[in-house]
């Protein structure tokens, strides 16, 4: 059986389908049009604009270890989610090689952050943390092991420059670490709460007197119980030492459950009855844990926890740490790509800045089940809506007490969707399903949502896991964007014909903590001659087509499976090595299909290539028809992420999209612009300035640096308002923050921006890394998948141990030096955390002050990864050095043991090749 991701092949192609994906202007089932009538009855999850339940909080997108090192993530794919905070091991700490919340302070404030917690037992370096007394409770012997650490920690943190943006949570997981207050004894409980109490209370207080305006959390159970936490807030209201925020960690899928002990909406107001019965006010709540591995990078899933955060106004909420560091959960890919999970946490920082509404989802009947935020903003005039996830069913989304004053007579509807791209696969933006002007009948209308595409039957299809965004403006005026998609289908490989392989289950409520994956299953264990898994296919008409293969390769190094279609065009097909063979990601291959039926096989053998090396696991493939057309990605400005003086306009009748905007001096419109890779793109900025003719109106940025020469002139008069000013940039695969600036006090209205990718643009010049000038130790190695078969190794333990190359540039100014590199450096020995390290790059440019750049860690020594970095190059002759001095290192003086005085690795990735290009070219 195949699904498709994404909706109709094309309006044109499938005219008689286009009614089950309309959008429905009518508030009742008699406006729904007659095919659609036919079909059984839908789910209705009703969004009353009319009843607003308070300020939008936008909270529940940090992750607990989010942040690993300076760079990474990258600043690019933090900044647009507008976190509120994410928790990290104290300085020193021992518990994991990285993520020093000291060290990832600088990056996360500049980029928007609120404040950062510590997890103060993570100075421990063994999970569940090392009981020194040995028994439960925490005997004194344990206590004074803890407290001679928390001292210490609390004088690192407070002389800080962000000490008053730190939060102590002093305990994790108490319930079952040292203090275990889940025990059914009733004796054992007294006796246990009672240990946990009398250190709590001294814990606080020390902190409070020691650190100046400190804030503290807690008690932070894994479980929320009645029982302990009322038992809690009365000792801290009587002792003076209830917590700044309240906390509890929200784990298990199966928390959505009503039934279930641990679900949040009970909880919570379990928890707030409690604080009213002792006369307390409302403490605000951070569920700083939330989330199964299941869940993780799933948009549909994701959604059912923050829709709930979102609706109680939790101060915060942050995903679970299930695998590794510096992922933000896992939705960070490599360093600086968006993977889908990252596309629904921005949909929900789009909500900023408006107000919350009433959402009614249906009654829940599976652990899993529908929900939904819906926000409305009065500044820009517009409402946004997150529906989706848990559901494999049509459901309709019914929008109530549309404000005519707000919206206009016409509304403009927007329907997009983003879905799970698999644990390390970027994702392109959300898809754009639907854009129309609508008419609503009594202020309401109808949305009907029919997923992402159809089955190999041609039935309409949900994707449970996918994210589906509204976006209502104003509408009437402008033109709307064409929704004419590629064709599109996926199938699952545990559907397909097995030939010596095995299907295993994954991610389901049953075996919450195992890793998502699609359609809950995949095939695994394909390391017999004859392993093989069979696709038939079907597509519409003959061509190109791009198969992106959905795999997990734990052997450590790249792998292969011979890829044969139709009995011929076999070709072996390498696959990058992943974290383990659950973290799947994904290979694109352009195979050749005639129109109709197809096979397609992947094995592990074929009698032409021979066997293939080594295994890897198979959970879908993915087909895609292939225009040959060049893609340009429309950003509208109305959509993108604004500060300072910006008003939204939606009448004028020459705009793209439901609007645009007027840009006033200190006003900026920053742009999330998606790269699939390295390279340069044309930028074409629709807007109208007035002022005198070419004069600089406005300032360009990219990634929080302004591009020389990038800037847009003023265009007053003339038959057309808006007209383009275009600059070709070069732009790292991933996330791109593009900034538009008035340059002074002439105003500038802003439409829209156009990326597409640069044909005939200048080549790129490429240094191998075995072809520079190497001193001490660095020397070349070999590597069958290095640029070249070579690379360069063992740069680090001091400067004298380098790399260094000379390039000549016609022109000084600003360039991107993008390192192809490799890392695999662990710290072994943490029961369920791969516990990575990045490695960093001490980088000089013609003898200049060194800039240490992070380089994260590629899941094997055989994965070449690419991470771009600026440097400023003057014109002639430059020298570049590259090394890894310790000196250099944040360390930490006079730590109690254990702790991790050196919080750098001594080395320097392995180097593969160096591309060199100017940020921008004429």
């Amino acid at each position: 059986m195949a699904r498709t991701l994404t909706p109709l092949p094309t309006r044109k192609a499938v005219p008689a389908l286009v009614t089950a994906f309309a959008l429905v202007a009518a508030a009742s089932a008699a406006a729904v049009p007659a095919q659609a009538q036919e079909q059984p009855a839908v789910q209705q999850l009703v969004v009353d604009l009319g009843e607003r339940t308070g300020e939008f909080r936008g909270a529940a997108s940090g992750a607990l270890y989010g942040l690993s090192d300076e760079g990474v993530p990258s600043d690019n794919t933090l900044e647009p989610l507008r976190l509120t905070t994410v928790n990290q091991k104290p300085p020193a700490g021992a518990q994991h090689p990285n993520g020093d919340a000291l060290v990832v302070a600088e990056p996360f404030f500049r980029t928007g952050g609120e404040y950062i917690q510590i997890n103060v037992q993570d100075m421990y370096a063994q999970w569940t943390y090392e009981n020194v007394g040995g028994v439960i409770p925490c005997n004194q012997v344990c206590f004074d092991n803890y407290m001679e650490k928390l001292v210490w920690v609390v004088d690192q943190v407070s002389k800080h420059p962000h000490a008053d943006r730190i939060v102590y949570v002093p305990f994790n997981e108490p319930d079952f670490i040292w203090y275990g207050t889940s025990t059914g004894n009733p004796v054992q409980y007294q006796q246990r709460r009672d240990a946990l109490l009398s250190h709590w209370k001294t814990v606080v207080e020390y902190i409070r007197e020691h650190h100046e305006g400190a804030r503290v959390m807690g008690t932070n159970d894994a479980l929320f119980r009645e029982r302990f936490y009322g038992d809690f807030l009365t000792f801290a209201r009587d002792n003076d030492v209830l917590p700044d925020f309240v906390s509890w960690h929200q784990l298990d899928s199966t928390g959505l459950d009503p039934q279930h002990g641990n679900y949040f909406r009970t909880n919570y107001e379990t928890y707030r009855r409690l604080e009213r019965e002792r006369g307390i006010a409302p403490i605000p709540i951070n569920i700083n844990e939330y989330g199964g591995n299941r869940d993780l990078t799933v948009p549909g899933q994701l959604l059912q926890y923050v829709a709930m955060f979102e609706e109680a106004k939790v101060d915060a909420g942050g995903k679970a740490y299930w695998t590794a560091a510096g992922l933000l959960g896992g939705d960070v890919v490599e360093t600086n790509k968006p993977g889908g999970g990252w596309w629904f946490y921005k949909m929900y920082a789009d909500m900023r800045g408006s107000d919350t509404v009433k959402v009614t989802p249906p009654p829940a009947t599976t652990i899993d089940k529908l929900e939904a935020i819906g926000a409305i903003d009065d500044n820009r005039r517009q409402a946004r809506i997150i529906a989706g996830g848990g559901t494999a069913t049509d459901f309709d989304v019914v929008i109530d007490n549309i404000d005519r004053k707000l919206f206009g007579g016409k509304v403009n509807v927007t329907v997009s969707a983003t879905t799970w791209s698999g644990q390390n696969s970027d994702a392109p933006p959300p898809v754009v399903l639907r854009d129309e002007d609508l008419t609503p009948k009594n202020g309401s209308l109808v949305i009907p949502i029919r997923g992402l595409g159809f089955q190999g039957d041609g039935a309409p299809n949900i994707d449970l896991m996918s994210a589906y965004e509204i976006v209502l403006s104003p509408g009437g005026a402008g033109t709307r964007q064409s929704v004419d998609l590629p064709w599109r289908a996926s199938y699952e490989a545990e559907s397909a014909t097995i030939t010596a392989g095995t299907v295993q289950t994954f991610g389901t409520p049953a075996n919450w903590n195992a890793a998502a994956a699609s359609g809950s299953r995949h095939v695994g264990n394909l390391t017999q001659n004859n392993s093989a898994v069979t696709f038939d296919v079907e597509v519409p008409e003959a061509g190109d087509y791009k198969l992106s293969i959905l795999y997990g390769n734990q052997t450590g190094q790249p792998s292969q499976q011979a890829l044969s279609v139709n009995g011929g065009q076999a070709q072996f097909v390498d696959y990058q090595a992943t974290l383990n063979f659950q973290w799947r990601t994904r290979k694109d291959v352009v195979i050749q299909l005639r129109a109709g039926a197809n096979q397609i096989r992947l094995a592990k053998s074929h009698p032409e290539l021979g066997t293939a090396v080594a295994q890897a696991t198979l959970d879908r493939i993915d087909l895609e028809r292939r225009s040959g057309e060049i893609v340009t990605r429309d950003y509208e400005a109305e959509r993108s992420q604004t500060k300072g003086d910006v008003t939204y306009e939606y009448d004028h009748k020459q705009q793209s999209g439901a609007g645009h905007l007027t840009l006033k001096r200190g006003g900026e419109a920053m742009f999330s612009v998606y790269a699939e890779e390295d390279g340069y793109y044309d930028l074409e900025f629709r807007h109208n300035s007035p002022g005198r003719p070419g004069s600089v109106t406005a300032n360009i940025g990219l990634d929080r640096r302004p591009v020389d020469g990038a800037v847009l002139r003023a265009n007053p008069g003339g038959g057309t308002f808006f007209k383009t000013d275009r600059h070709r940039l070069f732009l790292s695969a991933g996330v791109n923050r593009v900034t538009v600036e008035p340059a002074g006090n002439t105003p500038v209205r802003l439409d829209r921006l156009s990326v597409t990718r640069a044909s005939n643009a200048p080549s790129v010049r490429t240094v191998e890394a075995e072809s520079t000038t190497l001193s001490g130790s660095a020397r070349v190695e070999s590597h069958g998948y290095a640029s070249g078969g070579q690379y360069v190794g063992w740069i680090g333990q001091g400067p004298q141990n380098r790399l260094s190359f000379e390039v000549d540039v016609d022109t000084a100014g600003d360039y991107m030096l993008v390192v192809h590199y490799a890392n695999d450096e662990r710290k072994t020995g943490h029961v369920y955390n791969a516990d990575i390290i990045s490695r960093p790059v001490d980088l000089v440019v013609n003898g200049g002050d060194s800039t240490r750049y992070w380089f994260k860690n590629t899941w094997s020594w055989g994965n070449w990864w690419a991470r771009g970095v600026p440097v400023t190059l003057k014109a002639g002759t430059n020298t570049i050095t590259m090394y890894n001095d310790p000196a250099i290192g944040a360390t930490a003086q006079g730590c109690p043991t254990p702790c991790m005085p050196t919080l750098d690795s001594q080395w320097a990735p392995n180097l593969d090749r160096f591309d060199l290009a100017p940020i921008r070219v004429h």
